[in-house]
């Protein structure tokens, strides 16, 4: 499959960090402009870029000074410029994961959570609509969401893929960044979970975190 703009795009930046290092662990990227003349692409292409690389864990975008590469990010080559171009994959795999877990994980929290997490669980999806609309970072508050629903469940073995989930919430949380409908649709799906919980719904409560699940692979290109 032919590769898009904005993932050649990652793997240019990807060489210029890698092979050519001419930004090591720490520097910032040059400006929007200069960087998108030189890459002979738009503006918003390379927004798209700078994305993949953020949620690969290449560069940290500081919100009003810049792009920077992250001070953690090993100088390896046999990285591999592939490597950028299976994160869309990896995601997509990362999303499936959760369409296999989360779903289940909603059923059983929906008919074993006590009232008090079943609580909590509404005041964190009350807690990302806050900060989505004061267009605040929402990953920590969504990775508690899951987790809380998670714990919910109470199955001992469910908090063991904690870590696959944030995972895949952290990405998709950086890829959405400016996709409108996708954030949108994250309100709506949660409320329409969080009803399910309430009610004590197994079955929607699992349908409706498939639905959410699917919404996001569909808004993030990973379907």
């Amino acid at each position: 499959m032919q590769k898009r703009l904005s993932d050649r795009a990652a793997d240019d930046i990807l060489t210029m960090i890698i092979i050519e290092k001419r930004f090591l662990p720490g520097e910032k990227l040059p400006n929007e402009i200069e960087l998108s003349e030189e890459l002979e692409i738009s503006r918003t292409t390379l927004r798209e870029a700078v994305r993949i690389l953020a949620a690969n864990g290449v560069v940290e975008i500081r919100r009003g000074v810049g792009t920077f590469v992250r001070e953690d990010f090993e100088m390896n080559e046999k990285k591999g410029i592939s490597s950028l171009a299976a994160v869309k994959t990896d995601i997509r795999d990362l999303y499936e994961m959760r369409l296999i877990v989360e779903p289940e994980a909603a059923y059983y929290a929906a008919i074993r959570a006590s009232d008090e997490e079943i609580e909590h669980i509404m005041q964190l999806g009350k807690q990302i609509e806050f900060e989505i609309a004061d267009g605040k970072d929402r990953t920590e508050a969504e990775r508690e969401f899951h987790r809380a629903i998670a714990k919910a469940t109470h199955n001992e073995f469910m908090t063991k893929l904690l870590p696959v989930i944030y995972q895949a919430i952290d990405q998709g949380v950086e890829l959405s960044r400016k996709k409108r409908k996708a954030i949108l649709d994250t309100v709506q799906d949660h409320k329409v979970i969080m009803e399910f919980l309430r009610m004590r719904n197994g079955e929607g409560a699992k349908s409706a975190m498939k639905i959410h699940i699917l919404h996001a692979m569909e808004e993030l290109s990973m379907q």
